[in-house]
């Protein structure tokens, strides 16, 4: 019997008597936390087959508390590295303790402020040789698929700023096996019993041939780059220096393996969705296209853009922080405390599943107004700073918050002022976009546009 001071369990929905909320999760998880959100407020607890239970929390002070503040009590759920590993193995999105440390302080240089040059010169470069593309097609009035125009875009930026590879000639087929090996992961992620790999069945099959894909590129790319004997300071030269250094702690075979295609996976799957939605939304919302294109008018002219100009871009930032507050890539972040913990009043057990999600925390109506608007206005500095740190958080937080989350902004506003200087885009077929929540929040089904010059 709990005590008059001991903290109640949070509110939530009842569900099925044996299944709890498994179910509506598994239609779709994403609509599932916001409905019960919008119905029990900040802390919803919910049930699932098997015994299994989670915590919900909402609130800016919450993300805090478990980003921030108590990091060390909250370490990435178990489950879920256990369902990414087939993929990712041991890199730096599913490790953790020190080897986590480890892997972050190495990688670490790769992203500092002086590769943004390297960024900026690749990211200009490969969106004007993919407008060249999309003109010709314009010419013959056909419509760009836009997912995967982003996905081979964000892997050639990628593979050449990281890896010093050239991605784009086979950038289609890396990007079905990263697709292929997506879904594969999301069924796991939705499923109560994980199925041997050794088990013939046809969705297990395209997964083994996509990441066979992945690690014959990746172990050709470090072939070609021991061959040349070629330095360098970007992540691959880094992760080759520390697996030759002379000591107990160098980087194994399979380690190298698991960093490479955590960040090849990873930084363009999330990359290409963010674009995706920023030039839905801005196809979309003519009155954002009129201002951000007066503003590129403005700055740029007919020059493209360049690193140094873009901080008198700051519209043009905006619109790609509203873009992502709406759409965040990253849509769920999940932990699990290994101390049973309190919060807003609520009991917080050890190792129940904690749920952080940004597409709710996005549209907390204490901090956004009129939040299902897309209003990059409410990125002002003034706006922005009468906000908790915490009501907006896309990359995440906290010590384990995403180390290329620099390069994606930059790469952001690199692409779209690039490509609508130069074209509008009109979206074809006229049907709202709807959030598809996978292991990042892609469209669901495929968003045409047409490009017209300008």
């Amino acid at each position: 019997m709990l005590t008059a001071d001991r903290p109640r369990s949070p509110p939530g929905p009842r569900g099925h008597w044996l299944l709890g909320n498994t179910r509506e999760f598994v239609r779709d998880p994403l609509q599932a936390l916001v409905k019960h959100w919008r119905c029990h407020g900040d802390v919803v607890r919910f049930r699932f087959a098997g015994g299994l239970s989670a915590h919900l929390l909402a609130h800016p002070d919450h993300v805090k508390h478990v980003l921030q503040d108590r990091h060390r009590d909250y370490p990435k759920a178990p489950r879920m590295n256990r369902k990414l590993r087939p993929l990712l193995g041991e890199g730096l999105f599913t490790s953790g303790g020190a080897l986590w440390l480890r892997q972050r302080r190495l990688s670490q240089p790769a992203f500092h402020r002086q590769r943004l040059a390297v960024l900026a010169t690749l990211t200009t470069d490969a969106t004007a040789a993919m407008l060249d593309r999309w003109q010709e097609g314009a010419r013959r009035q056909q419509p760009i698929r836009l997912m995967p125009e982003m996905s081979r875009l964000t892997l050639t930026v990628l593979g050449q700023a990281l890896f010093g590879a050239h991605l784009d000639e086979e950038g289609a087929p890396i990007a079905r096996a990263v697709q292929t090996a997506f879904e594969y992961t999301n069924r796991r992620l939705e499923s109560y019993v994980d199925l041997p790999e050794w088990l013939p069945l046809p969705s297990t099959r395209r997964f083994l041939r996509a990441r066979r894909t992945l690690d014959t590129r990746v172990h050709e790319i470090v072939r070609e780059r021991l061959r040349s004997g070629s330095g360098g300071d970007d992540l691959l030269a880094l992760l080759l220096a520390a697996r030759d250094a002379d000591s107990s702690g160098a980087l194994s075979e399979r380690q190298l393996r698991d960093e490479l295609v955590t960040m090849l996976v990873s930084g363009h799957e999330t990359t290409a969705a963010a674009l995706t939605w920023i030039l839905y939304l801005v196809a979309t919302h003519a009155d954002v296209a009129r201002r951000l294109r007066a503003e590129l008018d403005a700055v740029l002219g007919a020059r493209a853009p360049t690193l140094e100009e873009l901080p008198r871009l700051p519209y043009t930032a905006m619109v790609i922080q509203e873009a992502l507050r709406l759409y965040p890539p990253l849509w769920g972040i999940t932990r699990q405390p290994v101390t049973e913990d309190e919060i807003d009043g609520y009991r917080v057990p050890r190792r129940t599943m904690v749920i952080l999600c940004p597409y709710i925390t996005h549209r907390h109506p204490e901090f956004w107004d009129d939040p299902e608007a897309f209003d990059p206005e409410r990125f002002t500095a003034e706006r922005a700073a009468a906000r908790p740190r915490y009501a907006y958080f896309p990359f995440g937080g906290g010590p384990r918050q995403c180390i290329g989350d620099t390069f994606a902004l930059v790469q952001a506003q690199l692409v779209v002022a690039t490509l609508l200087r130069q074209c509008r885009l009109d979206v074809v077929g006229g049907y709202p976009a709807a959030p598809h929540p996978t292991i990042t929040l892609r469209p669901r089904g495929e968003i045409l546009v047409a490009v017209t010059p300008s």
